[in-house]
Formats: C-alpha cells, sequence, structure tokens
C-alpha cells in the first residue's frame, strides 16, 4: 500500500503581500524561499515560506490578492494551522507574539500545549513544542536556530464529513489512526515533521473561501513515479483526480476527500533550488519560462515587496 510521510505544503488565501511577509518573515521568522506568481493569475503573487531550504514539510504558501473577499473558517477546510517548535522555546514564542501585539491563548491537546493565535488575516495558527525533527538551520532578526519554526506539525481539519476524511486518511493515505480526545481524531504519519493530523468532530459552521482561510493542503509523494502510482491509486477508489500539473518546483494533482477538503498530492523534487541557488531563494520574482517573455510588464503590475527584519511597533 502507498502512504505518504507527510504534508508537502499548505496553501491559504490573504490580501496583502507585504503584510503577510512581514508576519511570516517578520514576525515568525520563516524565510521567504520563493516568489513567483500565480500561473494560473500571474498578476497575483504565489509566496512561499519555510525552512532555509524550503524542504516539504515546511512550506507554507500564498496567494495575496486584495481585491478577493473576506472568507469564513469552516467545514471543507484546514482549521487550523500546526507549527513545530524547539523544547524549551515557548517562553520565547509568547513573548515575541506580545511584542508584535499577536493574542495568544493556549490550549491542550493530547498531552501538549498548543500556543494559539491568528496571523492578519484571520488564519488560525498554533505552536507546540516537539523534539522530532531537525532543527531550522534559517535565522532571522531575533528568530535564532535555537527557537526557530522547524516546519509544520501537522494541521487541523474542518470536516463535513469526518468518518469520510479519516477513511481517506487512513485508507488512502496511509497514515495511522492513535486516538481519539473529546472532540479530536488524531492521525499519524512517518515523517519526522509535517505528520500530526487532527480532524475536528464538530466544527461549527460551513467555510466559505476567502482570504483568510486555507485553499488547500498537500501531500508528499517521494518522486514523479509514485506520483503517478498516487493518481492510478484515486481513480480505483472512486475520487476524480486531476491531470498532472506542473508547478515548476514539484508536480500536482488535486482531488476532493469527501469531507469537501480539497487535497493536493505534490511531488518532492525538483524542490525549490530548481531556478535559485540557496543562498539566493526569494530575492526576486522567479518566473516560469513561458512567462519570461511578460517579466517587465509583470513586475510593472505587481507591488515591490521584500522579507525584512521588524522591530517593536513595526506593522
Amino acid at each position: 500500500m502507498l502512504n505518504t510521510a507527510g504534508i508537502h505544503h499548505i496553501t491559504a488565501m490573504v490580501t496583502d503581500a507585504q503584510r503577510n511577509i512581514d508576519f511570516y518573515a517578520g514576525v515568525l521568522g520563516l524565510r521567504l524561499v520563493k516568489k513567483t506568481i500565480n500561473f494560473d493569475r500571474p498578476e497575483v503573487y504565489h509566496l512561499y515560506f519555510g525552512n532555509e531550504t524550503g524542504e516539504p514539510g515546511t512550506v507554507i504558501t500564498f496567494f495575496p490578492w486584495a481585491k478577493q473577499l473576506k472568507g469564513r473558517i469552516g467545514t471543507g477546510q484546514v482549521g487550523v494551522t500546526s507549527y513545530s517548535i524547539p523544547k524549551g522555546s515557548a517562553s520565547f514564542w509568547e513573548h515575541r507574539l506580545k511584542k508584535f501585539d499577536v493574542e495568544y491563548p493556549t490550549a491542550n491537546r493530547f498531552g501538549e500545549t498548543y500556543i494559539k493565535f491568528n496571523d492578519p488575516d484571520g488564519l488560525h495558527l498554533e505552536l507546540v513544542e516537539r523534539e522530532e525533527g531537525p532543527i531550522n538551520t534559517w535565522s532571522f532578526g531575533e528568530v535564532h536556530n535555537e527557537n526557530a519554526i522547524k516546519g509544520f506539525t501537522g494541521a487541523v481539519l474542518y470536516s463535513a464529513q469526518p468518518h469520510k476524511t479519516a477513511d481517506v486518511l487512513e485508507n488512502v493515505l496511509g497514515l495511522e489512526c492513535i486516538g481519539q480526545e473529546q472532540e479530536f481524531l488524531r492521525f499519524k504519519s512517518r515523517a519526522h515533521i509535517g505528520n500530526t493530523i487532527d480532524i475536528h468532530l464538530k466544527p461549527a459552521v460551513r467555510g466559505l473561501m476567502g482570504a483568510g482561510t486555507v485553499h488547500h493542503i498537500a501531500w508528499r509523494a517521494k518522486d514523479e513515479a509514485e506520483h503517478l502510482r498516487w493518481r492510478t491509486l484515486l481513480l480505483e477508489k472512486g475520487y476524480y483526480p486531476t491531470e498532472i500539473l506542473d508547478r515548476n518546483y514539484f508536480k500536482a494533482l488535486y482531488f476532493h476527500e469527501g469531507g469537501g477538503i480539497l487535497f493536493e498530492i505534490a511531488t518532492d523534487p525538483p524542490g525549490f533550488t530548481a531556478d535559485e541557488p540557496v543562498d539566493q531563494l526569494g530575492g526576486k520574482l522567479m518566473l516560469p519560462s513561458w512567462l519570461e517573455p511578460k517579466r517587465e510588464e509583470l513586475e510593472e503590475m505587481l507591488p515591490d515587496v521584500k522579507a525584512r527584519v521588524l522591530e517593536e511597533g513595526d506593522k
């Protein structure tokens, strides 16, 4: 049976590109590993944030588009994106969030304490200390290796049909169900990051796509050969995956699972160094070859944005 190593990336919708960069790079200390465009709407940026090299399991991506309507987090979506931080770093992160006026209640789930907060567009995020997973070698501003976010712990799924979502996690993607606590059902994959998926069994409202919501969650395929096997398996299981699409940094296919959440399966290679070296990641606008002739036009259209170190009081 095929089984995914865990989360490849998570993609969300936001409104303002510079504000998005300021929060995820400036406040959270993630690296802006790729500044490109939405291949389907090239007038909109596609921004990628992760660890130093943008390894699978660390990357959150955004479509910042000022004209989109505000969304509503609810069923049929990823409700919460969970990040792993090193053991002993919780107090650093509480202090840092307070410094930038970010409210952070805490909650306990499966014996772990989660620091919960929202980004400027309202996306639900949380941090939890974990031993597993390599240290993030990227430092930015005041966020150094010993406290830096390692990557995803996982995610909380808000399913319209929790039993159907549980079935696809366990019997298609190959995750292991490891227990239930109150209204959460937990699954785990074999990776060291991006490996813990909780299904919220009683989400309150139906989700509406828009700014401040997750568009899709992507799962890992180790290479293109395995990617083809995943597509065959999905067809055999009665799902309707898209054709395989070239996203420059990975190959992708998409399908809706039975609880209404858009799932993607993405290949680990070629990765974000396919078109620029590690030391230059995220520094300039990268375009697919078929859009290079429009570079000047696109650069004039898109706002000038960059990762910058923030000081207390910066917004």
